[in-house]
């Protein structure tokens, strides 16, 4: 005589039995996020999750303490739009930063006007730009405060489906922005996109006779090499370092300094590291 299959009550039973196990493992629920957050590490030493993922989960709960403040662009390092701008004024701005949203404003940058979309800029290129109005394609500009959490301010973003936001201080002032991206580096890791230079080989580019894009992260030897100089490179391993020394702070874009015989202008910089300068390389002093 054949068994019987077992019912559904014991394989109800078996998936108890077997999720009781795994329960088991841990003497008791976590109070805290430093407990919970060890006992994810030590999943990820018993590999039941990777360090990837481990990293993920950690960044997730960091922004859940986070707030705007500690990661937003400051009001000295936006790259904006004034609204009286013609193209012709504020398309090489567009062009060099790469970036794909800009706040315009009035007078002042507290008087933000609306968002810029780079895309809404194709139809009207195409088009020609004669009768350019910033009134037609602005989008409306989301304000929050600096003291927002991240976890609260993503949930927004992706409801809403916006993906900037200008953030003011306790007294109404622009004391700076932040992104969608932002936030998911902060949990994820940083983001590149195609328009990113590789960080992963040097780069020297030159642009005219005596003009060069750099990147920041070049080594001050592969520098040295290029130029055939002996710039010293005192405690620093590459140009950026160098480069921050000089100023004696974070310069923002366009601020320049001479180093020996070479001019260093900043083309792209967060509110951490420099990213892209412009080299001048100048004729000795006599």
């Amino acid at each position: 005589m054949s068994e019987e299959p077992p019912s559904r009550n014991e394989d109800v039973k078996a998936s108890t039995s077997w999720f009781e196990r795994i329960l088991s493992g841990f003497t008791s629920e976590p109070k805290s996020r430093e407990e919970l957050l060890e006992i994810i590490k030590r999943s990820a030493s018993n590999k039941v999750v990777d360090q990837e993922a481990l990293s993920i989960i950690e960044g997730a709960l960091d922004v859940a303490n986070q707030q705007v403040r500690e990661i937003m662009i400051p009001r000295s390092q936006m790259v904006v739009i004034k609204e009286d701008e013609s193209p012709e004024e504020f398309l090489p701005k567009v062009i060099e930063s790469a970036h794909s949203r800009f706040p315009v404003i009035g007078e002042t940058i507290d008087d933000v006007k609306g968002i810029l979309l780079a895309k809404d800029l194709l139809p009207l290129i195409l088009n020609g730009l004669e009768n350019f109005n910033f009134d037609k394609i602005l989008r409306t500009a989301n304000i929050i405060p600096e003291s927002k959490r991240l976890n609260v301010l993503l949930k927004e973003f992706r409801e809403n489906r916006y993906h900037m936001a200008i953030v003011i201080d306790e007294y109404g002032g622009i004391s700076g922005l932040v992104t969608i991206e932002d936030i998911l580096e902060e949990i994820v890791g940083e983001i590149e996109d195609e328009t990113d230079e590789d960080e992963g080989e040097d780069f020297i580019r030159q642009v005219s006779n005596s003009d060069y894009i750099l990147k920041a992260l070049t080594p001050i030897e592969d520098f040295n090499a290029y130029f055939r100089v002996k710039m010293n490179n005192g405690d620093f391993d590459t140009v950026g370092g160098l480069v921050m020394r000089a100023f004696g702070h974070m310069p923002t874009r366009n601020e320049s300094v001479d180093i020996s015989n070479f001019t260093f202008r900043v083309l792209y910089s967060d509110n951490r590291k420099i990213h892209l300068l412009r080299v001048s390389h100048n004729a000795p002093k006599k």
